[in-house]
């Protein structure tokens, strides 16, 4: 049976690739550490580490492993937790995963709303994953529920997801552009215009995604600037640095500095998806995805 104490060493030096630093961050000598390695090792059968006089490398087999040893402590942290807090007759906590669309859509903050409304003494833990991550995170039940841009396979045997919203992306232009003067704007009016393009961290080929999207769409953008993130997008619009599509999510107050046009003839939206295991251990993570899927069809 593996031991945990073990894992968490392995982790360690996995992570910073130097037995002493690993040894000072865990409080322990680095002898100790080293043989509680190779005893993992043996116990395996496997050779989790390239070792040479200047330094320590996993092997293939060790980031295979590491990526489970990862979500089995991460797990064990979550029952851990939840015993200690069942033990003081508490319903137990929530830990849901999320892209940051969720937050700006207003979805994940609304679910959260209302839950704390409803209990208001649940422990909620957030964690801003990939999807991919996320749906790992549902397998080995260290998740309750994910909010992802893209939904599992449809032949997924373990999980399920339902659609929260599609939200329409817009065209961002500084408001003294000579363009936001006008009310509709044809394909034309954009092509080898300066752009902002915001990242899309979930898939590699985001850019060229975009590209594609907007060359079908009938123009070529000028992509001056990448902005990790909508938010920063607007702000570098608001600067004059440049036309941006947003998510109508992000752009339904009034930004300063920023004109706003829908463009019917480009039809491009970002998805949000709600993803969970096949099999609902608690009643309390049932209850918050029909939350958030109620707060969803609200929206």
């Amino acid at each position: 049976m593996l031991d945990l104490r073990q894992l968490r060493y392995f982790v360690a030096v996995a992570e910073t690739e130097h037995v002493g630093r690993a040894a000072e961050a865990l409080h322990i000598s680095q002898s100790p550490l080293s043989r509680q390695i190779a005893q993992l090792e043996k116990q395996l059968g496997l050779v989790l580490f390239e070792r040479s006089q200047q330094r320590i490398r996993l092997t293939s087999d060790g980031r295979v492993f590491l990526s489970e040893a990862r979500a089995l402590l991460r797990h064990a942290d979550r029952l851990e937790n939840l015993g200690r807090r069942l033990g003081r007759g508490e319903e137990g906590g929530l830990c849901i995963g999320y892209v940051g669309d969720a937050m700006h859509t207003g979805v994940l903050p609304g679910a959260l709303r209302t839950l704390q409304e409803e209990r208001p003494g649940i422990h909620v833990a957030l964690y801003s994953l990939s999807a991919a991550e996320q749906f790992e995170g549902l397998r080995q039940r260290s998740l309750d529920i994910a909010l992802v841009q893209e939904p599992p396979a449809r032949d997924d045997p373990d999980l399920l997801a339902a659609p929260l919203l599609e939200d329409p992306l817009l065209l961002a232009l500084p408001e003294h552009h000579p363009l936001a003067a006008q009310a509709e704007l044809a394909p034309g009016d954009l092509d080898g215009q300066a752009w902002i393009a915001v990242e899309n961290s979930q898939d590699p080929a985001w850019r060229d995604a975009f590209l594609a999207s907007c060359v079908a769409s009938g123009f070529a953008p000028d992509i001056r600037l990448d902005a990790a993130e909508p938010l920063t997008a607007l702000g570098l619009v608001a600067s004059g640095l440049g036309l941006a599509l947003i998510q109508k999510s992000m752009v339904r107050g009034t930004t300063d500095g920023v004109a706003v046009r829908e463009l019917p003839w480009h039809k491009a939206s970002v998805h949000l998806w709600a993803a969970w295991h096949a099999i609902d251990l608690r009643p309390v993570v049932a209850s918050f995805r029909e939350t958030v899927l109620a707060a969803a069809a609200l929206d």
